[in-house]
């Protein structure tokens, strides 16, 4: 992919590599749209007849089929209702995992069993877990490779039980860019009678993704990662009859329905209490438009990122000993452009500063929500004490160019063979 056209301006003499957290810049598009509806809309969407509420409306309805497009491979679908809008990404991960273990357990009068891998994120282990302290559900957590990161299929289809009502994969680590094999997964587990959930923060824009193909069930994502949006949006795209298995976990307004106090079954109402949050969504509508203009396309981004990441880990391939480490896979296949490194003795907060106030590289240090795949790479503790554990992380994005990988490479080999006291 040539250099992204219309590129943003950033502040010069830094390098934002923290895409896996937000990304950043946003096609100038996107602030566009956000000012357009602060200054030309304003309406919620649904709470009104007259002209500006609809069109807030059916800018809605235009979001929920960019998106919907994005995560069926580009395909026009023709049931935009089954994207439910939701705060972020943990929120369309709660949604999903409370509302299938709130629907099984109604349905068979008893807990169900969940299977999820140590790869995944808190969004997903902290629900588990809560769930399980008030004895609503059991599950099991598939071991990765520690070298990889990278789960079996065979292991996660072997984890699934007569009662498995749900199995949550990550789409790839937010710690190690490990991709995970989930085409293999999702077809099996169908077969099986349990719902496939797939937490897609860290692809969803930065590689293909095809629902139908991968064998999906439930595909959660935020707004503001590789879809380019802003902070605050997210979505829960349901395969068409899941939402038999999903019961709703919060109730309230819609705007429709008014007449009854009970909740709409209707999609996306049944899922969608209260306002939206119209004006971030018109900023998600604009960036997934710039994805899906013509000449571009989440394919173009792919190989474009794809180029970058083979580019860092040549880069980076000397500099790699037991003292400093690259957590996940040593090449671009079965990864996204996300690295972690860990260098002994030296701590990864220390490491981020250096990156930033000596070399103007932005990177996020600690464990990265992730305690179970840092553990996996042997890095969720430290003999010398908690502030040496995790990893220093580099995320890349749309708009990373190869000046910024090759500064960036610069950037890390400066910093892991200067001297420093930690």
């Amino acid at each position: 992919m040539r250099e992204i056209e219309s590129k943003p301006e950033r502040n010069t003499g830094r390098i934002y590599l923290d895409n896996a957290a937000t990304s950043y810049p946003k096609p100038a598009c996107v602030i566009e749209a956000m000012t357009r509806y602060a200054e030309e809309l304003g309406a919620s969407p649904g709470r009104g007849a007259y002209e500006e509420a609809r069109a807030s409306g059916e800018m809605l309805w235009r979001c929920r089929e960019a998106v919907l497009r994005i995560a069926h491979g580009g395909r026009d679908v023709a049931k935009p209702e089954r994207v439910i809008f939701t705060l972020n990404c943990s929120d369309a991960l709660n949604l999903a995992i409370r509302g299938v273990v709130s629907a099984a357990r109604r349905k068979n009068g008893r807990s169900p069993h969940v299977v999820t891998t140590a790869m995944e994120h808190n969004s997903v282990l902290r629900p588990l877990n809560e769930l399980r302290e008030r004895g609503e559900v059991e599950f099991t957590v598939v071991p990765a490779d520690p070298e990889t990161g990278i789960v079996d299929a065979d292991d996660v289809v072997r984890a699934v039980r007569a009662d498995t009502a749900l199995v949550a994969v990550v789409h790839a680590s937010n710690v190690s860019g490990s991709v995970q094999p989930i085409g293999e997964i999702g077809p099996r587990v169908r077969e099986r009678g349990a719902v496939f959930l797939v937490d897609a923060a860290q692809t969803i824009g930065h590689v293909p993704i095809d629902m139908e193909a991968l064998g999906v069930d439930l595909l959660a994502f935020p707004g503001h990662k590789g879809l380019l949006g802003p902070l605050g949006t997210g979505a829960l795209v349901l395969r068409e009859g899941v939402d038999e298995l999903l019961d709703t976990v919060r109730e309230g307004g819609t705007g429709s329905r008014s007449e009854d106090d009970t909740q709409p079954t209707d999609l996306p109402d049944r899922y969608e209490p209260g306002s939206h949050n119209a004006i971030g969504l018109a900023g998600l509508l604009s960036s997934c438009e710039w994805l899906l203009a013509p000449g571009r396309g989440v394919e173009s981004i792919a190989m474009h990122e794809g180029t970058l990441v083979g580019a860092f880990l040549r880069g980076v391939e000397p500099m790699l000993s037991e003292t400093f480490r690259l957590l996940g896979p040593r090449s671009a296949e079965g990864r996204v452009g996300v690295f972690s490194f860990a260098m002994e003795g030296t701590a990864p907060s220390v490491f981020a500063w250096r990156l930033e106030k000596e070399r103007g590289v932005l990177a996020r240090a600690g464990l990265h929500c992730a305690p179970r795949a840092h553990e996996t790479f042997g890095t969720r503790t430290h003999p010398l004490g908690a502030k040496y554990a995790g990893s220093t992380r580099l995320s890349f994005g749309a708009f990373t160019t190869v000046m910024d990988v090759e500064r960036a490479m610069r950037a890390v080999e400066w910093c892991a063979t200067s001297e420093v006291s930690a």
